[in-house]
């Protein structure tokens, strides 16, 4: 008996620990601040509520973006986003409507309108830049730039990050469910 305790006490601290690590991991990530070296930013998509309206974790990212933008002219950005089966737009082209309509040039930004998941975005994202392309700048949601920056490493990308804030109303449940995305990137690459 004390056996079968003392290996679930042992499991229960490991699974404590790489909880704990993997929070760190999402709090280092944002220590690689972009610095408007990167010819493109790719915008990861999030959810569009019903009349083409940003979610606000969305909202959120096309802030972060249109500060960025401004801040570095010769930046293109790629939205990316398909269309979910509760939204009435892409994401891409809701983003791309925000951004433009907050001043930034039309012919800054491309459309990646067929993903569904963040490898996809960055998958497609990719394909619309120069095959040279090495290194990209990713903007999202502070708990999510972890797990970009893998898969855009594992599609050959090097990644610095712009962090939009999380609201805090799905800040917990965001975190948590990407700590179980992350151990998943890191295993099997999407």
């Amino acid at each position: 008996m004390k056996r079968i305790i003392f290996a679930l006490l042992f499991i229960v601290l490991i699974l404590v620990l790489i909880f704990y690590w993997l929070d760190y991991e999402m709090n280092a990530a944002l220590n690689n601040k972009a610095d408007g070296s990167n010819e493109y930013v790719v915008i990861l998509g999030a959810k569009v509520k019903p009349g083409g309206i940003p979610s606000q974790s969305l909202k959120n990212r096309l802030d972060a973006a249109v500060d960025y933008l401004q801040k570095y002219p010769t930046v293109k950005a790629i939205v990316t986003g398909g269309q979910g089966a509760d939204e009435d737009r892409t994401e891409a082209s809701v983003m791309a409507d925000y951004l433009i309509k907050h001043g930034i040039a039309e012919d800054r930004v491309l459309l990646e309108d067929q993903s569904t998941t963040t490898y996809e975005n960055l998958l497609f994202a990719k394909e619309l830049m120069p095959e040279n392309t090495e290194s990209i700048t990713i903007i999202s949601n502070d708990f999510h730039l972890k797990r970009a920056t893998i898969l855009a490493r594992k599609l050959g990308l090097k990644a610095d990050v712009v962090a939009a804030p999380t609201p805090k109303v799905v800040n917990t449940k965001s975190r948590i469910r990407e700590r179980l995305a992350i151990i998943k990137a890191y295993t099997r690459g999407q």
